[in-house]
């Protein structure tokens, strides 16, 4: 595992290092200031941050702006120690005073080198990666300000597996899952920019542009993944033993999520679903619009504004209602009943002036009223109107319409009927005396003190 590497050379040479660096006057001296820097630099950045942070917050500038002054702002501390490093190896340079200085040189170095960095990487706008991306690059400046970047790669490398004529080392591991990283991040940057473009075009469909910004997704990480590896040296014919095994066990781990996918993309072939859609699952029972379409889910926003994620797969073998596919224009049906003693032609007529009043019920097709059935208490209608927004919900519409209906019988005199019951007492010889016909309401507390007086 371990080609011309010696360990104990290795640990000897640290505990030279230590003791000659660390035990020495110059050492001590160097440490001392070192030590003074970082305790001087924290009281006076407790003092100078809150006075940034109150004058920054009296400027007005866009949000991304103020996140990278904020960030600015946290490196004052490292300025200052270096500027206090500085003043004190000044001080240990002075011919009186003579130190070897060596040390508080590289830490200054280093902390350059930090300091430039967290400025240069202030475009990524994710704090995870910034930092990770920050973390790794000061790292090998590190190794390579103290000279020790050559001896640590040879080190890395010493540590691997021979697999047939290809050696697989940590630092090729290393290295390649350093650029499959940063190939990825490249890749996603990359994806967003184009999405952003693709939206702009106004001659493509919206189905058209989440589809094209699905493929570019794909193929950009797809690309950044050969290529991180290929980068690294690391042969991709090595996978092709185990490639068949470990892509079936990936294909049945991965069956869903790669039906999702498909399913998604041929939604948007199909264009039966796009963002924008109303639309309803009736086996799950979700009423909403479509917000947006990832390569897993859909996200269906409620008029309750919840979120429903449902996996692609769903659209393709569950019934789906599309409320906006191909025409935006919806009927909606609304029962209701009359009395007896009603015109029915006064009743279309009132019934359909009152949906048409409704400033969401369009006039084309107007609103249309029908007589369905002579029903046990009433006379039964069918209100049928025609709306072209329906993500602005079909339950409000109805209840508007009700309340119109209801407003118009009233001005009307047209009565609204309850089921009546025909009662009969038995007088004790098997003869049945009808009694007048009762509605199915409660007595009145009045009528009730009246019968049992």
């Amino acid at each position: 595992m371990l080609q011309n590497f010696d360990i104990s050379a290795l640990l000897s040479g640290i505990l030279n290092w230590m003791s000659t660096m660390l035990l020495s006057a110059e050492a001590i001296y160097q440490l001392s200031v070192l030590g003074i820097s970082a305790t001087l630099a924290f009281f006076l950045y407790r003092i100078i941050k809150p006075r940034a942070l109150k004058k920054l917050d009296g400027f007005t500038m866009p949000i991304a702006v103020r996140r990278i002054v904020k960030n600015l702002v946290r490196l004052i501390y490292h300025f200052l120690v270096l500027i206090l490093i500085f003043i004190g190896a000044q001080i240990g340079s002075v011919e009186n005073v003579w130190y070897d200085t060596s040390l508080l040189e590289a830490v200054m170095k280093v902390l350059f080198a930090w300091i430039v960095i967290r400025l240069a990487v202030q475009f990524i706008t994710n704090n995870a990666v910034r930092n990770l991306f920050a973390t790794i690059i000061w790292i090998i400046a590190a190794l390579s300000i103290f000279g020790v970047l050559e001896p640590t790669t040879k080190a890395l490398d010493a540590i691997g597996y021979n697999i047939g004529d290809f050696r697989l080392s940590a630092l090729a591991v290393i290295k390649g899952l350093l650029s499959i990283f940063a190939l990825l991040y490249l890749a996603f940057l990359g994806s967003n920019f184009a999405e952003g473009r693709i939206k702009r075009v106004s001659s493509l469909t919206r189905s058209s542009q989440v589809l094209i910004s699905k493929v570019i997704h794909v193929t950009f990480i797809v690309i950044a993944l050969i290529i991180g590896i290929t980068s690294a040296g690391i042969d991709l014919s090595l996978f092709a033993v185990f490639g068949g095994a470990i892509g079936l066990g990936i294909g049945f781990g991965l069956q869903k999520g790669i039906s999702n996918l498909f399913s998604g993309m041929l939604l948007l072939l199909d264009r039966s679903i796009k963002p924008g859609d109303v639309i309803e699952i009736p086996d799950i029972g979700t009423f909403g619009w479509v917000n947006h379409m990832a390569a897993r889910y859909t996200e269906i926003v409620t008029r309750d504004n919840k979120s429903f994620l449902i996996p692609n797969e769903d659209f393709i073998t569950q019934r789906v209602i599309n409320w906006s596919h191909g025409n935006k224009l919806v009927r909606i049906h609304l029962e209701f009943g009359v009395h007896y003693d009603s015109d029915p032609h006064k009743v279309i007529e009132i019934a359909t002036q009152a949906a048409r009043d409704l400033e969401r019920v369009v006039d084309n097709p107007a609103p249309i009223c029908w007589i369905v059935e002579f029903g046990d208490s009433s006379l039964n209608f069918d209100l049928r109107f025609w709306i072209k927004d329906a993500e602005g919900g079909v339950a409000n519409i109805r209840g508007q319409v009700f309340l119109a209906l209801w407003d118009a019988f009233k001005k009307h005199n047209i009565q609204i009927p309850y089921p009546h019951r025909e009662v009969y007492v038995h007088d004790g010889t098997g003869r049945d005396i009808p009694a007048a016909a009762t509605p199915l309401v409660a007595p009145d507390d009045d009528d009730t003190n009246k019968a049992g007086a």
